[in-house]
């Protein structure tokens, strides 16, 4: 290895089965996440970028950004009160061109972790975490690389790795990227006509989703199947289309091309949770993120879809958790060592 080269990962495997809920055993009083607070905020370029806020007020911050599609009411039904429970506050940042947030034609993935930044600023956190649903993991690596001395941990639930032919990352096939690469030349008129198609389907949203359960994956049914999932679901994707659905074609388009970073400068932690039956997005994506970052952990959960890792938010908020802590301790320490060297000598 040249001296140049980054480090080696420390590549941490871990493989967990997690029982999943089934019907039966759902609650019948239909409850969704409800932010404490919600709006948007002005950025220094002119857009509106929307968000919410769930948890602990105040709380250590962590911004989550949601899948594709999705917006700011896109969160585990248990993560408001987990994440109140452990000291968390949970800011759920849309991206643009959905809810609250303006569409930006020219975004990309170091644009939005800016924004992200700002957003940060005007809520007063100097540092913050940052987890990533699907579609959201990109980000959460673009934050990670522009934002290293402000970022103190990364998780990525199923997340989405390079897909681009060059980067050299397993991804997916031929057919599915020629796809995705004709969606990034067609973006713009495609996310026009794709959001006039999808307003009168708005009300339809219900059955939409139910044909989804019907005859999607598998995996990812006994998610589905709780009311309380598809209530979510059903608000946030009504509320997030509100302004059309460009923004999950401008996901798709930058996930088509290569990333404007490399994932092997990264020298923030990440944290990495995938389903090894997830067949949207493969389990090779993490496993290769987790071999190229230096600071990994990898958690396969056996035998379920693309929704595992958003199922586990207390196991989440919780290495949160312990990796703040971590920090602080480590922080406390250096200051305490500062403190003993640059002490007088004892007369």
């Amino acid at each position: 290895m040249s001296p140049s080269a980054p480090p080696r990962s420390r590549f941490h495997h871990i493989r967990r089965r997690i029982r999943m809920p089934r019907w039966s055993e759902r609650r019948t009083r239909v409850e969704t996440p409800r932010p404490f607070a919600e709006g948007s905020l002005r950025l220094s370029h002119g857009s509106e970028l929307g968000f919410g806020r769930y948890g602990a007020a105040g709380g250590r911050p962590v911004f989550w950004f949601h899948g594709t599609p999705g917006g700011r009411h896109q969160l585990p039904l248990d993560a408001p009160s987990a994440a109140e429970a452990r000291g968390l506050e949970i800011i759920s940042v849309e991206r643009p061109g959905i809810g609250e947030s303006t569409h930006q034609p020219d975004r990309c993935l170091l644009s939005y972790a800016q924004d992200v930044g700002e957003l940060a600023d005007s809520l007063g956190h100097p540092e913050f975490s940052v987890v990533g649903l699907s579609g959201g993991g990109p980000y959460v690596l673009a934050c990670a690389h522009e934002l290293p001395e402000r970022v103190v941990v990364g998780v990525s639930l199923g997340g989405v790795g390079p897909c681009h032919e060059t980067s050299g990352a397993p991804s997916y096939g031929a057919r599915l990227l020629g796809l995705m690469k004709a969606v990034d030349r067609h973006r713009a008129p495609l996310g026009e006509l794709l959001s006039v198609v999808v307003q009168p389907l708005r009300p339809l949203v219900s059955p939409c989703f139910d044909l989804y359960v019907k005859y999607g994956p598998q995996e990812d049914r006994p998610v589905f199947e709780r009311a309380e999932m598809k209530a979510m679901f059903c608000r946030d994707i009504v509320a997030a289309t509100e302004k059309g659905i460009r923004a999950p074609i401008y996901d798709l388009s930058l996930f088509s091309r290569p990333w404007p970073f490399d994932p092997a400068n990264i020298r923030v932690p990440i944290h990495f949770y995938h389903g090894d039956a997830d067949t949207i997005v493969p389990l090779s994506h993490s496993e290769y993120l987790a071999e190229v970052i230096p600071d990994t952990s990898l958690e396969v959960l056996e035998g379920l879809g693309h929704f595992a890792g958003f199922m586990s938010a207390p196991r989440v908020l919780d290495r949160i958790v312990e990796v703040w802590q971590q920090r602080e301790a480590e922080s406390e320490a250096g200051d305490e060592r500062l403190g003993r060297d640059s002490a007088p000598p004892a007369a």
